[in-house]
């Protein structure tokens, strides 16, 4: 038998290791931005074309590389980061593998200039698919410039797989954020398609997070600051109030590398713990600085997931660090107490004058010669008062008939919406402001308000979108919401739905937007809340599809605008609920799965009470 194991060709074993590095446009431009901060640049520019389909161009002012090196950088295996096993544990620079140049090649067509500070003139390299195609000197500025062309242009099936436009540059806007808030004293820019996205200057870690995340958050944030001998934490925490469910900006940094750490964020929230409400997050920005003999980064080719040696007592550290900034600025939330139709306590004042009341009665009136005789009172109640109370012994029979006739053979599904409609009772019982419970023949139909009042405004907002027949109002006093860039350009990609919903919102430069309509049927909602929400599960769930942006637009409006559990409800307003709900396409369930009803069928009720 012959042999059939074979070492696989370079080009072959570069494409197979650019699965696990390069998996979009935003992995190219983490690991070539990665590289011009290791060869220490103070300007950093980025450009895209189609989301970095087309091309991506990083251009640097660093050390640069000789005419060696710049060819010796795109083998395998090969980098300047390391000598030695035992420099795994001790790293200072983002890279270390010496497989993201060789990845990348592998995958696109790249040219590279690049010189150093000693040298006259500079090297220019083409490659195409890990195969050099032609290296020549040339005049160039000290640094590097890389150019990405054609981003697998070899391997069709991860081409055909990549997002929508929108989608990978907001990938991009992530990637490039992540590196960017890390080194705050390095001068980024962004273009895409041309257009300047990012500029970002040179400054203090503070006004890296504001120029990244706009103003807004500058009044958010609480500084957090701890030294001890395991290790340094600094950063800033947002207050109790600056809590939301989705969408929340939380940032890990270890030794100026991004990473993502669900014990430690478990113990961010564990020091507001009962300031902010079950399932809301806070934002955060928290930057560790470790001893690199301590932590383990060479986990996975992302270098996202990092090791600690002394998690817990890191844990207990940040914990005690984020409450003391808490209870140094004073930032635990006040008790709110209702004052709505409350009378109004007006405050003692020593120094203002006060005139006595003026009393008016009766020097002549006598209680016990003044009073009237039995006889003499006219009786509270009429003298036919029996009249009033006829027939209402029939119609009570026969509403119980009514209510409460089930034949055990004649059982009612929940899909047949029709027949439960005209065989329900007019009555209905609110059972602890969160569940309607009202008689069919087959048992007890038992509905929850909310998730039922989702599902009816779900659909009534879907079908006037699709009519564009959404009814707007104007806002009397427009309000500003806020978006990162990352989010602006989801934004304006749903901006039209958004337009057809009834909202209408300004640019006002810098990721800033003035509200100034809103549809209809929102009275007291919180509109800067409410659109934010909407654009976070455009960011989730992406925004490729017209349908899906609808879908999530139109959900996230119906969830704000229903009512809440707990609402006290009218037996008409029940009927008008139970009515909508039976007329809608679907009835058992909400748009995201859950149940709205059950039936408690008459023959497990005679059971249990049996």
């Amino acid at each position: 038998m012959s042999d059939i194991i074979q070492l696989l060709p370079d080009s072959v074993a570069n494409q197979i290791a650019a699965g696990e590095v390069i998996q979009r446009p935003a992995s190219v431009i983490k690991e070539l931005v990665e590289n011009s901060v290791d060869a220490g640049a103070k300007t950093i520019n980025v450009l895209v074309v189609d989301a970095g389909k087309t091309s991506i161009q990083v251009i640097d002012d660093g050390k640069g590389m000789s005419e060696t090196d710049a060819r010796l950088s795109f083998e395998r295996h090969a980098t300047s980061k390391i000598r030695l096993a035992d420099d795994l544990f001790s790293l200072h620079t983002m890279g270390f593998r010496g497989e993201a140049l060789a990845s990348v090649a592998a995958v696109a067509q790249i040219e590279l200039k690049t010189r150093q500070e000693i040298d006259e003139i500079g090297t220019h390299l083409s490659i195409s698919g890990s195969n050099f195609t032609g290296q020549e000197p040339c005049s160039c500025p000290v640094g590097s410039n890389f150019l990405v062309e054609n981003l697998f242009f070899n391997v069709p099936a991860r081409r055909k797989f990549l997002k929508s436009n929108t989608t990978e540059l907001n990938n991009i806007l992530t990637s490039f954020e992540r590196i960017a808030l890390v080194y705050p004293d390095i001068h980024f820019t962004l273009h895409s398609n041309g257009t300047e996205i990012l500029n970002l200057r040179p400054g203090s870690s503070r006004q890296r997070i504001i120029d990244v995340f706009g103003k807004r958050l500058n009044q958010q944030l609480l500084p957090v600051k701890v030294d001890t001998s395991m290790c340094k934490i600094s950063g800033f925490v947002g207050k109790p109030e600056s809590a939301k469910k989705k969408g929340a900006y939380q940032y890990f940094f270890v030794n100026g590398r991004y990473m993502k750490h669900p014990y430690f964020n478990k113990a961010v929230m564990t020091a507001f713990d009962r300031m902010v409400p079950m399932g809301e997050q806070v934002p955060y920005f928290i930057y560790f600085d470790v001893n690199p003999e301590d932590i383990d980064v060479n986990i996975h080719p992302t270098k996202t997931e990092i090791k600690f040696e002394n998690e817990q007592a890191i844990w207990q550290i940040l914990t005690a660090a984020v409450k003391e900034s808490i209870g140094i600025f004073n930032e635990v939330p006040s008790i709110d107490f209702d004052t709505e139709g409350k009378p109004d306590i007006p405050v003692f004042n020593p120094n203002a004058s006060t005139d006595a009341p003026n009393l008016n009665f009766n020097p002549q009136y006598n209680p016990f010669k003044a009073t009237p005789s039995y006889e003499s009172r006219e009786p509270k109640t009429p003298s036919n008062w029996d009249q009033l109370y006829e027939g209402l012994k029939e119609s009570k029979v026969s509403q119980e008939a009514e209510i409460f006739e089930s034949p055990v053979d004649d059982e009612v599904e929940v899909s047949s919406s029709k027949a439960i409609i005209e065989e329900k009772s007019p009555a209905h019982y609110q059972y602890k402001g969160k569940y309607i419970m009202t008689a069919v023949k087959s048992g007890l139909m038992i509905i929850d308000q909310h998730r039922a009042h989702i599902q009816i405004l779900f659909e009534q907002y879907q079908h006037k979108m699709a009519d564009k027949s959404m009814e707007s109002q104007k806002v009397l006093f427009p309000e500003i919401v806020q978006f990162p860039q990352s989010e602006r350009v989801v934004l304006e990609k749903i901006m039209p739905e958004m337009t057809d919903m009834g909202f209408e919102l300004t640019d006002m430069g810098q990721g800033s937007y003035a509200i100034n309509s809103v549809p209809s049927g929102l009275d007291g909602m919180n509109y800067v809340t409410l659109i934010n929400n909407m654009v976070t599960s455009a960011v989730e769930k992406g925004a490729s599809a017209k349908e899906d942006v609808v879908r999530t637009l139109s959900l996230t409006l119906a969830r704000n605008a229903a009512i809440p559990q707990g609402q006290i409800l009218s037996n008409q307003e029940m009927e008008n609920i139970v009515n909508e709900l039976f007329s809608c396409s679907t009835v058992n369930y909400t748009p995201d799965g859950k149940n709205i009803l059950c039936i408690l069928k008459q023959e497990e009720i005679e059971h249990l009470l049996g």
